[in-house]
């Protein structure tokens, strides 16, 4: 984190408070950073203090709770510009998160905290302190977030991350904690800033430019509008030039294994097709090829002359040939994605009367991201949920002997050729069903990529005001839609790639000749809409009741009514594609929910904090979150707090409605007894993608959880703070897929025969069943072919154990008159990121790369923090933060199957022979001068010693040799900046 405070937890309410006749700002007492100045920040603002976790703005209840908060100040110094990066500095951000370099999967693009590695969808993302709507695809099919990147950044005034349970206060989803992001609230004059930087390499550029318009005096005239634009630009960054080990499978140089099957197995496909002859039952259908009829192991390039890099040669029993050689990651493979993002916000206060207050607020942001990726191979799986005989790569997908114009009965039809594409053509023009060419290929005429785009339209309204006798109320609402929207380009359509084979329109031999129109044949785009809505209207009334020892007794209790909605469609509905997803998810429900809240310093020493949520929802479940906090302060310098909870996380729409799909892929290496049993083949053993695929349960239970946090607050100078806090979450009734997923897949491998496989993995649990078998080896037909897909049950599953430690240091000292010094110290250390089996097996996961089933394996590190120190000397600013993740073992509990119900994660159970990812640290630097009132201009140099990000040999394939969610930044290397801040 970059700065961390006993600082307020301001409520669920984004209006004015009331206005007192005086008009003077209001500020609560707050335990305050000596690095931030108070946080209302605009002189004769509305009298305006969101607070995240309390209804009330003016009691000790404000520092109950542990709460970072990052200033615009402190963001500035650090030249964080995103909401993405802002939130993904603190500390508290642990595993599941997704940042934007995940390129893979569901939520591609996207970016999501998941406070306390609880995932996700257990914590909340609000704006000034309400709800928006979920991004339309879940994250791992079934995790609803909230997505950063659609956030506008430049009207944010701070942020505050609530780091214990708040459901008491805003229901469900906030086990983990609560991002409560804050704007500005009052703005006259104009402001803008304009951004440009590249790294090093002179990629991944960056441009940003925001400008801020405002007018009326709200102290004066009684009112003030101000309109807000923000343009963001990223360039994209390729694994080919940040070179090895982050472009290659083959770790060889590394003394670790060579897993790139491209440069030396004759099966794995390639831009430039190789073939091998088989027999074809039915001339009409390019998917029978025949598995050993005739047996053969000679396989042959279409085009000998057309290798870019070179060629290899096989000559073994089992295959013998020449290809060309290849390193797909480097080819083809991106680090960082490319984006644009713009938005519009505009806000609209107004003093009523003296005392009642109003606002309006509305935003547009748009987001697009680009994500290029391999080209798509010919030899595929059938769609999850189509028929087996869809499957190109089972028993394998040929090229017939006779092509014709119409596709059909080609061996007789009038105007029938030879395939051009087919070598053994001639040789069998009289015994067609013997001489098909067995094909291996990926397209390399036809890109590979996505294009998403996400339009957020939001807006609130509210009023506030003093109704007398001490009563005050709040009421506010929010409708928020995002559309969404994502085109698939390069994947193939099963009809057109058929008929393109049939009719000999596609030219495997020289691909470059080929036409757009056949390319459009064979691979049109593919575009899918989806869309999330939330409309909420709440309100609160508060009263102080009468004065105690240690201030007011005040009590609150508020109402809120929820409806949100989710269309995610299927991508691939009518199973026309080959590799597109099929997963889905769809619903909508209306949540009623009330609240209360006390808040009894009993004498100055001591205040006690108690406050409740019942929430009901229409799929037929409630929930009741009580929480209780207390602050004991036996001298101003020192004090203690600590809080219990409990709270809920609600189903997703993915996880109780059974019109919901998901089906997700993650890395698998077969067991050495599954590769001795295949020789001479080792396209077939190597690491790949296996899936399992679930429906929505409509008898899931929410999840629930135990909350307990405890800390001490010392702030024994003015200019020095320091809090350490201990956490500990349990989470149970979880709300998990194939929970026994590593018991199944063993059960499997330990077969000889498919029949076999299936029937033990089955036997594993209710749910459990195979789905998707591949085609049996052609170098050895009779082993036990590879499971591809597998049916897992949504389950409740048994609990989750999260705790750990947090520490944050803030420090301010004037060394002289000009020369000041600023620094804050943010690390949280988790103690035990446990999750236990149905069976009682305890999954341990801090300090290794499980869980590895969540999203791409990203893995819990024990230790991250962050160390920003600032001088600043009369106009000039200097601000070093230095970043640090600890060590990450590379065994994942969630992939290797118990021994007598104990987990062996000992290095003879690592993903690879490197055991260890060793630790990481980098410094960014960031000098600013202040040339007047009017002009800031800024330098900035990201990761200033251009550290590496160490290599991670266990991350998935898709990402060779690195974890984006931990070290993106030693992989971007040295980047500078340059702006400017001005305002008038």
């Amino acid at each position: 984190m970059l700065t961390a405070t006993a600082f307020p937890a301001y409520a669920q309410d984004a209006v004015p408070a009331p206005v007192a006749a005086t008009t003077e700002p209001v500020t609560a007492p707050v335990e305050q950073d000596p690095a931030t100045p108070a946080a209302p920040a605009d002189a004769g603002a509305p009298a305006t203090i969101v607070v995240t976790g309390t209804l009330f703005r003016d009691s000790n209840a404000s520092s109950i709770s542990p709460v970072t908060v990052l200033t615009s100040e402190t963001l500035e110094r650090a030249n964080i510009t995103t909401v993405q990066d802002a939130i993904r500095s603190v500390s508290a951000d642990s595993a599941g998160s997704i940042s934007t370099g995940f390129r893979n999967g569901f939520s591609a693009g996207g970016a999501a905290v998941s406070l306390r590695g609880l995932g996700v969808s257990s914590t909340v993302v609000l704006i000034d302190g309400l709800r928006s709507a979920n991004f339309p695809l879940n994250d791992d099919g079934h995790n609803a977030y909230v997505d950063l990147n659609s956030i506008p950044f430049s009207v944010v005034d701070r942020v505050e991350v609530l780091k214990d349970g708040a459901s008491s206060t805003y229901g469900a989803d906030a086990i983990g904690g609560v991002v409560n992001l804050i704007s500005k609230k009052n703005f006259q004059g104009v402001e803008g800033s304009v951004q440009g930087g590249t790294t090093e390499k002179a990629d991944g550029s960056r441009y940003r430019a925001t400008l801020t318009a405002g007018y009326g005096d709200y102290r004066e005239q009684g009112f003030n509008f101000y309109l807000n634009g923000e343009y963001t630009f990223d360039g994209y960054i390729t694994n080919n030039s940040r070179g090895y080990p982050f472009n290659t499978l083959d770790l060889r140089p590394s003394g670790l294994t060579d897993r790139n099957r491209n440069d030396d197995s004759l099966t794995a496909q390639n831009p430039q097709a190789v073939v091998t002859r088989v027999g074809q039952s039915d001339l009409n259908n390019p998917l029978s090829g025949q598995v050993g009829a005739p047996l053969t192991n000679l396989y042959q390039l279409l085009n000998p002359g057309s290798c870019p890099f070179g060629t290899y040669t096989v000559n073994t029993t089992a295959a013998r040939g020449t290809a060309c050689a290849h390193n797909i990651p480097d080819e083809y493979s991106i680090i960082q994605p490319r984006q644009q993002r713009y938005s519009t916000t505009g806000r609209l206060s107004v003093r009523l009367s003296d005392n009642f207050e109003a606002f309006a607020s509305g935003s547009y942001s748009h987001s697009e991201v680009d994500i290029r990726g391999a080209p798509t191979g010919i030899r595929q799986t059938q769609p999850f949920g189509g028929s087996a005989a869809l499957a190109s790569s089972s028993p394998g997908i040929v090229l017939p002997v006779y092509v014709c114009s119409t596709g059909v009965n080609c061996a007789t039809a009038a105007d029938r050729r030879l395939n051009p594409n087919n070598p053994y053509a001639a040789a069998f023009a009289n015994n067609p069903g013997q001489g098909a060419a067995r094909i291996y290929y990926l397209f390399g005429d036809i890109p590979a990529n996505s294009h998403r785009y996400v339009d957020v339209f939001r807006t609130t309204a509210g009023i506030s005001g003093d109704l007398g006798n001490g009563f005050k109320f709040r009421l506010n609402g929010v409708y928020a839609r995002d559309n969404f929207a994502v085109t698939q380009r390069g994947f193939l359509n099963i009809q057109g790639l058929l008929n393109a084979i049939n009719t000999g329109s596609y030219n495997f031999v020289n691909p470059e000749q080929n036409t757009a129109a056949v390319r459009e044949q064979i691979s049109p785009d593919r575009t899918t809409p989806s869309y999330s809505t939330i409309a909420t209207i709440g309100g609160s009334l508060l009263k102080s009741l009468m004065p105690l020892p240690g201030g007011d007794l005040n009590v609150g209790a508020g109402f809120q009514i929820r409806r949100e909605t989710l269309m995610n469609r299927n991508q691939n509905a009518d199973l026309s594609y080959y590799g597109l997803n099929t997963s889905s998810a769809q619903g909508r429900q209306t949540v009623t929910a009330g609240f209360f809240e006390i808040d009894a310093p009993f004498v100055r020493e001591f205040d006690l904090n108690v406050s409740g949520r019942y929430d009901n929802y229409s799929q037929g479940y409630s929930r009741f979150s009580p929480k209780v906090g207390m602050k004991f302060m036996p001298v101003d310098q020192f004090s203690l707090r600590a809080t219990y909870s409990k709270g809920f996380r609600a189903p997703t729409f993915a996880e109780n409605n059974p019109a919901s799909s998901y089906s997700g892929f993650s890395s698998f290496t077969p067991p050495a007894s599954f590769v001795a049993a295949h020789p001479g083949n080792p396209a077939y053993t190597s690491t790949y993608n296996i899936g399992s695929g679930a429906t929505g349960n409509a008898e899931i239970l929410p999840e629930v959880s135990r909350s307990f946090s405890a800390g001490a607050i010392f702030k024994p100078v003015r200019w020095f703070n320091l809090t350490v806090d201990y956490y500990n979450i349990k989470k149970s009734n979880l709300i998990v897929s194939g929970p026994l997923r590593a018991e199944a897949i063993a059960a499997y491998y330990g077969q000889a025969n498919a029949t076999a496989g299936c029937a033990a993995l089955a036997a594993v649990g209710e749910g459990y069943r195979c789905n998707v078998i591949d085609a049996p080896d052609p170098d050895n037909p009779g082993a036990l072919p590879r499971l591809l897909v597998f049916n897992v049950p949504y389950v409740n599953a048994n609990y989750q154990v999260s705790s750990g430690v947090d520490m944050q240091a803030n420090l301010n000292v004037p060394l002289s008159d000009r020369v000041r010094l600023i620094s804050r110290l943010d690390v949280t250390q988790v103690i035990n990121q446990n999750l236990v089996t149905p069976d009682g097996v305890v999954q341990k996961y801090a300090g290794t790369l499980g869980p590895y089933q969540l999203s791409s394996g990203g893995g819990t590190p024990r230790t991250r923090g962050n160390w920003q120190n600032s001088v600043e000397v009369g106009d000039f600013a200097l601000t070093a933060t230095t970043y640090y993740v600890g060590r990450i073992k590379q065994v994942a509990a969630d992939g290797i199957t118990p021994v007598n119900g104990v987990i062996d994660l000992s290095c003879k159970n690592a993903l690879t022979a490197q055991c260890y990812i060793r630790p990481f640290i980098y410094a960014d630097l960031n000098a600013a001068v202040q040339v007047n009132d009017q002009f800031r201009f800024f330098l900035n140099v990201q990761n200033l010693t251009n550290a590496r990000a160490p290599l991670a040999s266990g991350a998935y394939t898709s990402n060779p040799n690195y974890l984006s969610s931990w070290h993106y930044a030693g992989l971007v290397g040295r980047s500078f900046s340059a702006g400017a801040n001005f305002s008038f």
